[in-house]
């Protein structure tokens, strides 16, 4: 059964990024970008909270979806070719420890009152899998996605469609939440970088399996 990603459009970008082998700095900013008026202009578009949930929540999100990701089988021919080495789920129903951790979610990324797509959707990468650029459709999701990063770091890539010279990389820390709306939505590409090619700002960025649960809300 073919879940929300089966709306994504792939785009192709070219990937280029050399590794220094280092790991990120502490205290480096979490966004960068190929200018700094881009990365100002859509700041108020482009957020990476650190260390959204304690270790103690993650482990309660990994208990509660563990056991049905298990029964599934990592898949490496997604329908478009979008998305490599993955298996999904949807989950409309949570234990109450796991259900406030997404209330929060829900509180810091969506408009109080708005309408969100129903159940949760949950991707999980294995450690050699990745996610192609592409755009959502705009036919299955609304103006704002939220993702939980689970078990790993990991580098997301922005490229405006129409010119690939302009482009955002962000930072995501394990146990961080992303969000973006708006242009940067609908007018930029987003990938999950693999491995091999997960660098932010000259550093490398280990890749290991990684589970992100993502809260979208729906079109206006």
């Amino acid at each position: 059964m073919k879940l929300l990603l089966a709306a994504l459009r792939r785009v192709h970008r070219p990937v280029v990024r050399a590794s220094s082998g280092l790991s990120p700095p502490r205290g480096e900013a979490l966004v960068s970008g190929s200018s700094s008026e881009l990365v100002q202009r859509l700041g108020p578009q482009v957020e990476v909270r650190a260390a959204f949930i304690s270790e103690e929540e993650e482990a309660a999100l990994l208990r509660e979806l563990e056991p049905g990701l298990k029964k599934k089988r990592y898949e490496f021919d997604h329908w478009d070719d979008a998305i490599h080495g993955y298996r999904e789920t949807e989950r409309a129903s949570w234990a109450a420890p796991c259900e406030r951790i997404l209330t929060r979610v829900r509180s810091v990324a969506f408009p109080e009152g708005g309408p969100l797509l129903g159940p949760v959707h949950v991707l999980d990468l294995d450690k050699t899998g990745y996610i192609k650029p592409h755009i959502d459709s705009v036919k299955f999701c609304g103006s704002t996605i939220a993702g939980l990063c689970l078990l790993s770091d990991s580098v997301m890539r922005l490229v405006k469609e129409d010119c690939s010279d302009d482009w955002l990389e962000l930072l995501l820390p394990r146990r961080s939440l992303y969000i973006l709306r708006d242009e940067a939505r609908y007018s930029f590409t987003h990938e999950i970088l693999k491995d091999a090619e997960s660098v932010f700002n000259g550093h490398k960025v280990p890749r290991q399996r990684r589970i992100s649960v993502i809260c979208r809300n729906l079109p206006s």
